[in-house]
Order: C-alpha cells, then sequence, then structure tokens
C-alpha cells in the first residue's frame, strides 16, 4: 500500500472517529449529569456519588478485556462491544430506577461506564496510523470532539425528562435512555464505517516495530522497546513490563494518569465549595458557569495542544501541562468566595488536563511497539480510570475533614512525581528514539 493511501485513510479515520466522539460523548454526558440526582432521589444524599464512582470503576475495568479484544481481532469490534455494554447499562438503569432496586442500579452504572471506555480508547485509533510528525494534533482533534457531547448532555436531560412524562419511567432515569440510544448508535457506525480497522492496518503495514530517530529539539525521550511477541495473544503481565522498561511510555502513563486524579480530585468538590460560600439558587448559576469554563478548558483547546505537541515534542508540552496544574491548584485554593478567581483556576485546571492528556496520550501511543500496543492502552486507561475515581472519593473526605484549600494543596503536593520523571527524562541523551508503531 502506498504511503498516498495510508494517508487517505487516515484522514478519513479521523473524521469517523470525531464523528462517533460527538455522538457517544453526547451519550455519556447526558447520563452522568443525572446519576447523582437519580441516584440521591434512590438512597439519599449520603450515597449519591456512588453510583458516579461505580461507572468510573466500571469504564476502568471494561478497559482490559476492550483492549484485549482489539489487540486480537482490531479497534472495531473491541470499541463496538463498549458501546454495546455501555448501552445495555443504560437500559439497566432505567429499569432499577422503575424499579427503585439499588443493587441493578449499581450494576446498571458498572455497565454505563464501558461506554466512556470505547470513547476513551477512540483516541489512541486515531493514532495508529498518524504519520509521527501529525500524531499529536490527529489524536487531540478526537478528544476535542467530546467538547460538543459534553456541553450538549446536559442540557438535553430535562428536554428527555419530559418526553417519558406519564410513562412511569422516572424523570431522572430518562436521559439513559437518549445514553443507551446513542451508544447503540455508535456502535454502528464503528462496525459499518471504520474501515480499513486502523490497528489490524497498522499490524499489516509494519509487523515489528521500528525505531524511529528525531532530534532532540523535538522534546521526545529517549525510549527503546524490549523484544516481544508477535504473537496476537499478549498478557497484560507482558504488556505492563514493555511499558515499565520504556521511558516515554512511562512518562506518558504517568502523566495521563496524574494529569487526571488532580483534575477530578479538584474538580469533582468545586461545587461543594460554592456552595459553603455562596447560597440559594445563586450557587447553581455559579456551579453551571464555573464547570462549564472548566470544560471548555479541557477540550476546546486540545487542537492546539496536539500542535505544540507535534512541534514542540509531548516532554515540554507535559512539563507545562505540570505547571498549568500547579498554577490551577494555587489559584483555585486561594479563591475564598471570589468566582473570578476560582473561574481561572478551573480553567487553568482543565488546560493542564489538556496539556498532560494529549502530550501523554500521544508519548504513550508512539512509545509502545505494536505487538503489545492495544493491551497496554487498556493499562494505560485501567490506570487513568483508576487514580479518577480514588481522587473523587479521597476529595471528599479530604474536604469534609479539612478544607478545599487543603485538597488544592495536596493534589499540587500530587505532581511532584511527574514533574521529577519529566525532568530525569529530558536528561535521556543525546538521540531522542521513539517507537513509532508503524
Amino acid at each position: 500500500m502506498s504511503s498516498v493511501d495510508v494517508v487517505r485513510i487516515q484522514r478519513r479515520t479521523v473524521r469517523v472517529l470525531v464523528a462517533n466522539e460527538i455522538v457517544s460523548g453526547l451519550g455519556v454526558a447526558i447520563g452522568i449529569s443525572v446519576g447523582a440526582l437519580l441516584t440521591k432521589e434512590m438512597v439519599g444524599t449520603a450515597l449519591s456519588g456512588v453510583a458516579q464512582s461505580v461507572a468510573v470503576v466500571g469504564a476502568a475495568l471494561s478497559a482490559l478485556p476492550a483492549s484485549r479484544i482489539m489487540n486480537r481481532y482490531g479497534r472495531r469490534p473491541g470499541l463496538a462491544l463498549s458501546y454495546l455494554v455501555g448501552a445495555a447499562g443504560a437500559i439497566t438503569v432505567v429499569a432499577a430506577a422503575a424499579g427503585r432496586h439499588i443493587a441493578l442500579l449499581i450494576v446498571g452504572m458498572f455497565l454505563f461506564g464501558a461506554g466512556n471506555t470505547g470513547k476513551y480508547q477512540s483516541r489512541y485509533a486515531a493514532a495508529d496510523l498518524a504519520r509521527p510528525e501529525k500524531r499529536g494534533r490527529q489524536l487531540s482533534w478526537v478528544i476535542w470532539a467530546s467538547t460538543i457531547g459534553a456541553v450538549a448532555g446536559p442540557n438535553l436531560a430535562a428536554p428527555v425528562g419530559r418526553l417519558v412524562a406519564g410513562t412511569g419511567i422516572p424523570t431522572l432515569a430518562a436521559p439513559y435512555l437518549a445514553s443507551a440510544a446513542t451508544f447503540l448508535a455508535c456502535a454502528v457506525w464503528i462496525l459499518a464505517v471504520l474501515r480499513p480497522d486502523p490497528l489490524k492496518l497498522a499490524k499489516q503495514l509494519a509487523p515489528t516495530p521500528l525505531p524511529v530517530i528525531e532530534p532532540v529539539g523535538s522534546g521526545a525521550v529517549a525510549t527503546v522497546a524490549p523484544p516481544v511477541t508477535t504473537a496476537t495473544r499478549v498478557t497484560f503481565r507482558e504488556a505492563a513490563a514493555v511499558v515499565w522498561s520504556v521511558t516515554g511510555a512511562r512518562l506518558g502513563l504517568v502523566a495521563t494518569a496524574l494529569g487526571h486524579l488532580v483534575m477530578v480530585g479538584v474538580m469533582s468538590m468545586t461545587p461543594i465549595h460554592i456552595g459553603q460560600t455562596h447560597h440559594g439558587t445563586a450557587s447553581l448559576t455559579i456551579v453551571g458557569f464555573v464547570i462549564g469554563l472548566h470544560i471548555a478548558g479541557m477540550y476546546g483547546l486540545s487542537p492546539l495542544v496536539g500542535w505544540a505537541t507535534d512541534r514542540l515534542g509531548p516532554r515540554r508540552v507535559i512539563l507545562a501541562g505540570v505547571v498549568l496544574l500547579v498554577a490551577a491548584c494555587a489559584v483555585a485554593g486561594a479563591s475564598g468566595d471570589d468566582v473570578v478567581r476560582l473561574t481561572l483556576g478551573l480553567i487553568l485546571l482543565g488546560q493542564g488536563w489538556s496539556c498532560t492528556m494529549v502530550a501523554g496520550s500521544t508519548l504513550f501511543a508512539a512509545s509502545v511497539p505494536l505487538p503489545v500496543k492495544a493491551a497496554a492502552q487498556g493499562l494505560s486507561d485501567l490506570t487513568t480510570g483508576v487514580a479518577g475515581a480514588s481522587a473523587g472519593l479521597l476529595s471528599g473526605v479530604i474536604v469534609q475533614y479539612a478544607s478545599y484549600g487543603v485538597l488544592t494543596l495536596l493534589a499540587a503536593f500530587a505532581v511532584v512525581p511527574l514533574l521529577a520523571l519529566v525532568l530525569r527524562t529530558g536528561q535521556a541523551g543525546s538521540t531522542d528514539v521513539t517507537m513509532s508503531g508503524r
């Protein structure tokens, strides 16, 4: 196959994934936006966050079987199955709400999380056939597409709820019907349109990983992968061993996980902080304003972050993300009841997350050899998901027994290991080597 054909296929693949990300992002956002309220209605305020945490854990754990399927059969069946499981979970949530079955609600939310797995794994599919100098930009466009669904989803929850009035389906459960429909549409879209399969084609073009030498000025890091099997069955232990032994993969993994941990920890408690400093209906308006701009900070500039990753190198962009995250914690933690300062802190938090997620994912995708790529990416999403779930659970405890300011201080300290790793890899020698996977 000529290089022209690969470029054409890659361009089409990115368009397919961007369209899919818009729809899947809508399905995730419309369900997540009412999850805590639905749980509160069924079990009370004290356990209102449990269902959301279960969904995050479900997304993290489902990344393992999804990546195993992708490693053997390609992206299409793995992504489609994730969406199908997510749709089944959404329908289960509706049934649980209608019958007021708490245990069934937990099961449904766990399965619902698989829809988010497909959404996150799509960014790696965008990198399978990407040229090294465009990998960051093409991956970032898929992440950017989440902006549309993330903003539109919560605003559609109320209209969907009104549509089921008088049917016996609880108003707060109705958005999950929309989630199920969008996930089913994504599964059909991926199976029908994502052809040829980008991961299978990448393996056909390069059955063994080839190192690509890049200049030091690119900001990449030296990565030398150990020999790995070319078999289709790769254990997660083998994938983990490869990730740990490759400098770039290790840095990419830590960047995405710790960046996500800091973002979730601070963001999840910001509405609580606003409720403590502002009261009445004004607090809800402020929450919507602050979180909306935070989400815009997360996704809105991701194409620019992808461009910077390609031009400056992932290590420099990750370092910029560390600086932004620390600045965000300092500004938000010292904001008190100043909404402007808090908003600025949350925008910086979103931009710091974007830098660590886009550059970290790009570096990880470039550094892991093809035979273990899907399995390693599943481990990466598992690690990132567990980090986010842990931050969400611990942040509430910290705020309850200390304060929002203490939470932001601890979050700033959490990025110290990432800073140390970035600076250490910056001394990796005179030649930068990244595994292109092609």
